[in-house]
């Protein structure tokens, strides 16, 4: 299957032409054509590849009642968000929930051409996390438990090997053996949703962790100004860091350390949006958590405003705020939503030149004529060639 894409290069604005033969570009050459025409052209960059989505539209992947179907619906909404590559997300839950998601999630691979195109893996956050209020967020507390090697490895068989991503709390009993092991398979670890000690963050990079889940979430509301686990994994420089920026989950002045810190190479755009992103306001419930979808666009744990459940926003949205909140250029955020997390999971990711995937996504940077701040606006994703209508 040939076919041909004219659109601006996202990094340097200048007019491409692209053109298609198979999974692959074929070749990507200059276009010329006049200053209005190239105006009128959409932007092109790699597929959006964002490591943690828990669902979209009033759908979960956490969901006991999660069907292949409802996981194709999913993947297909997450797509018109201009998403060509993703982990979807579970989060605590009891052993036979877990078990139910990842074989569903695999079933759904094996049917669908899409997902199991646009799926690059699956991400277990959790249930070996802090039992704590504040770092455990809205995971539910009678599904946290210690690190358990066995469990791991029949969630893995249920997945079909396909979970790339685990995040665990560094005190979890057993952390360090849990990390090498998952190590040891290739499983990438992150830490997130703790409340450990210097001593413990530390011991859990020595043996492997590599990333901070969602920095500066999943954490008490007060905690000693120093040490503290924040600081911590700031200072740190073998993890990486995936942050929210949907302009809810943390501040600007945030971002901005967390970019110091780690650098433009270090971090990862996640949009960890929650199974109610997409939803009217309202109260909802989903298993064992309830939240509520509010006016502003936040979503809480239900009964308080404090603790975030996941986010409203997708990923081409948090591009949009990064560069907003820290004053980025769109060709640093784009990549620290597509070649920063392909990176560090080892996914391949298109560099826009003859012979690379054609996994694209391309799209309009337009103004929020409410309050003039750019917006992402999806227009189509390629994902192996294959072309997919954005919203």
């Amino acid at each position: 299957m040939t076919s041909t894409l004219y659109a601006r290069h996202f990094e340097t604005m200048q007019s491409v032409c692209l053109q298609f033969d198979g999974e692959h570009i074929a070749s990507a050459e200059p276009y010329e054509c006049s200053p209005s025409e190239a105006d009128g052209l959409p932007i092109v960059g790699p597929g959006l590849f964002d490591i943690q989505v828990n669902g979209y539209g009033g759908s979960w992947f956490s969901s006991q009642q999660l069907t292949v179907e409802s996981v194709i619906e999913i993947i297909q909404s997450l797509v018109r968000q201009g998403i060509a590559r993703c982990f979807p997300t579970l989060i605590t839950a009891s052993f036979e929930a877990l078990q139910h998601g990842f074989q569903t999630l695999q079933a759904a691979c094996r049917e669908s051409e899409l997902v199991n195109d646009c799926v690059a893996g699956f991400h277990l956050e959790g249930p070996y996390i802090s039992a704590v209020d504040g770092p455990r967020g809205a995971h539910p507390l009678q599904h946290v438990r210690p690190t358990n090697r066995d469990e791991f490895q029949r969630l893995q068989k249920a997945a079909g090997g396909r979970i790339r991503l685990v995040t665990l709390a560094a005190e979890s009993p057993g952390a360090v053996e849990f990390i090498q092991l998952c190590r040891q398979s290739g499983v990438t670890v992150a830490l997130g949703h703790m409340a450990a000690t210097t001593g413990q963050i530390q011991e859990a990079v020595a043996a492997g962790a590599q990333l901070s889940t969602h920095f500066g979430n999943g954490a008490h509301g007060v905690m000693p100004r120093h040490p503290n686990y924040l600081w911590d994994q700031l200072a740190d420089d073998h993890l990486w860091a995936s942050v929210i920026a949907d302009g809810w989950h943390v501040p600007a002045s945030v971002l901005k350390c967390v970019l110091k810190c780690k650098t433009a190479d270090r971090i990862i755009l996640t949009c960890d949006v929650s199974g109610f992103g997409g939803c009217v306001p309202g109260t909802y419930q989903e298993g064992d958590v309830g939240v509520e979808v509010l006016e502003d666009g936040r979503i809480v744990v239900a009964g308080q405003r404090q603790f975030l459940a996941g986010s409203g926003a997708t990923t081409g949205e948090c591009v949009a705020e990064m560069m907003r909140a820290c004053g980025v250029s769109l060709s640093m955020a784009i990549r620290m939503a597509t070649s920063n997390p392909g990176r560090l999971l080892n996914e391949p990711i298109s560099d826009l030149r003859a012979g690379s995937l054609a996994t694209l996504t391309v799209f309009r940077m337009g103004s929020d004529p409410e309050g003039g701040r750019s917006r992402f606006r999806p227009q189509k994703v390629y994902i192996r060639g294959r072309e997919y209508g954005g919203s």
